[in-house]
């Protein structure tokens, strides 16, 4: 369950901080601090989201 929780976290992470990016570019904000602070958040709740995603997807 591991290796598929890891695998997760890449595809999820990356997924939640690019809708991060894409929040941020459309509100306005300009700096690199909102940017980075979009990344370090879809990284950071990506992984409770990939834990339950894979404890669904071996049934445990």
């Amino acid at each position: 369950m591991f290796h598929l929780y890891l695998i997760l976290h890449l595809f999820i992470g990356a997924t939640l901080s690019g809708i991060g990016i894409v929040a941020v570019l459309l509100s306005g904000v300009a700096g690199t601090g909102a940017l980075l602070a979009a990344i370090g958040l879809g990284f950071a709740v990506a992984f409770p989201v990939a834990r339950v995603v894979a404890r669904n997807l071996t049934g445990k």
